[in-house]
């Protein structure tokens, strides 16, 4: 169990939080490209602060403070323009780094007091990339975007899905550690939703975790399994710091504020060798409905059961509470590895999992990363800068 304190680190997000602080250290996909295909602007709510990302007339995307500077009008209701985001209040625009623009009567009455280039608004580097919209809240200079190998595989139709989920990021990303899951959730329980009370599901005899730049490995023997399996030789990848990697998807869970995430998930799909070569136009960008239309969990779907498990801990977990045992040990591995993060943001250090600006010859990797399974190795995770 935790103490109350060391939970709050981990779980508040706040700008000048030692969590929110870190977090915002790292690139976190926001939404997705094709949702701005008709309406090019979209209020999003990251970190615990209310923003608006719009995409402009040149196709280029922006992420500004909700509030205009003059008088806080809400600029999710702005107009979109060529080169920036006017204000639908009294005309004001700012380009895509903050920059005032225009004052349209200040210009008129007083062009020699230059106002507009004293005024500037929050701003933050946003770029698109595998059809999601990824957000820097950071310090400058930006480190690289990722760019994960999966990204660039050919003949495969990708699709996003995004749902909110109305808890603390933390609790959601413990479950990209925790094999053990798996076998109760999604297949004893699975198969109870399903009607078959009977069904039992292979039991898990061990469990390895490893660490390397870009977050953990974790593998695992069942009784129907051997180490000759992928769940041991290759495993699957925790991803710092709040990603999930899985042979052909991507998980993000991005904090919202305190007490609600963003789930975010990016997956491929090959296409059948009769279909190649298939070169996908445009990703699209689902909604993934978290309740039905009677205000209950949906639970039919693998990402909707672990919702409910994460939702079901309360808005943040109490993990004064908890008692952990031999299934946790990733889970401390975790939080551990967090702790250590935060005292090495505090002293100014070299930051887990961060793209550097050349390739560090000292990285290592996990020895299961050279074993190839079907097109996926660990490997295939390492970022290109």
């Amino acid at each position: 169990m935790l103490s109350p304190e060391k939970n709050d680190l981990l779980t508040r997000v706040g700008k000048g939080t030692p969590m929110g602080e870190l977090l915002r250290r790292y690139w976190h996909p926001v939404a997705g490209v094709s949702e701005f295909s008709g309406r090019p602007i979209k209020p999003v709510r990251v970190l615990g602060e209310d923003l608006v990302l719009y995409k402009d007339q040149a196709g280029n995307f922006g992420l500004v403070d909700r509030q205009c500077p003059h008088r806080r009008a809400d600029l999710a209701y702005g107009m979109v323009e060529a080169c920036g985001l006017r204000c639908n209040y009294h005309g004001w625009l700012f380009d895509h780094s903050g920059k005032c623009l225009e004052q349209p009567f200040e210009d008129i009455a007083h062009p020699e007091r230059g106002m507009r280039d004293r005024i500037e608004i929050k701003a933050y580097p946003v770029q698109a990339k595998a059809g999601m919209v990824w957000a820097y809240l950071g310090p400058a200079p930006a480190p690289p975007l990722p760019d994960w190998e999966p990204f660039s595989w050919p003949n495969g139709f990708v699709q996003v899905v995004i749902s909110e989920v109305p808890c603390n990021w933390f609790q959601c990303q413990e479950n990209s550690i925790d094999p053990v899951h798996f076998e109760w959730m999604h297949e004893n329980w699975g198969q109870r939703l399903r009607g078959n009370d009977e069904a039992r599901a292979p039991r898990h005899l061990q469990l390895e975790f490893e660490e390397f730049e870009y977050g953990f490995v974790y593998k695992r023997v069942k009784e129907d399994t051997t180490k000759d399996d992928p769940n041991w030789t290759i495993g699957r990848v925790c991803l710092w710091p709040n990603g999930f990697f899985l042979g052909e998807h991507f998980e993000w869970r991005v904090p919202i504020d305190d007490e609600n995430t963003l789930s975010v998930t990016w997956k491929f799909t090959r296409v059948p060798k009769e279909q190649e070569p298939y070169v996908q136009e445009e990703i699209p960008t689902w909604t993934g409905p978290v309740f039905d239309e009677a205000g209950n969990w949906i639970t039919s779907h693998v990402m909707n059961q672990d919702f409910l498990a994460w939702a079901g801990q309360g808005r943040i977990t109490d993990r004064t509470q908890e008692h952990l045992g031999q299934s946790d040990r990733g889970i401390l591995l975790l939080r551990r590895r967090f702790f250590a993060e935060l005292e090495v943001l505090a002293s100014g250090g070299k930051l887990k999992g961060r793209v550097a600006l050349s390739y560090d010859a000292s990285w290592s990797w996990p020895v299961s990363s050279s074993v190839v399974v079907g097109k996926t190795t660990v490997r295939d995770l390492k970022a290109r800068s």
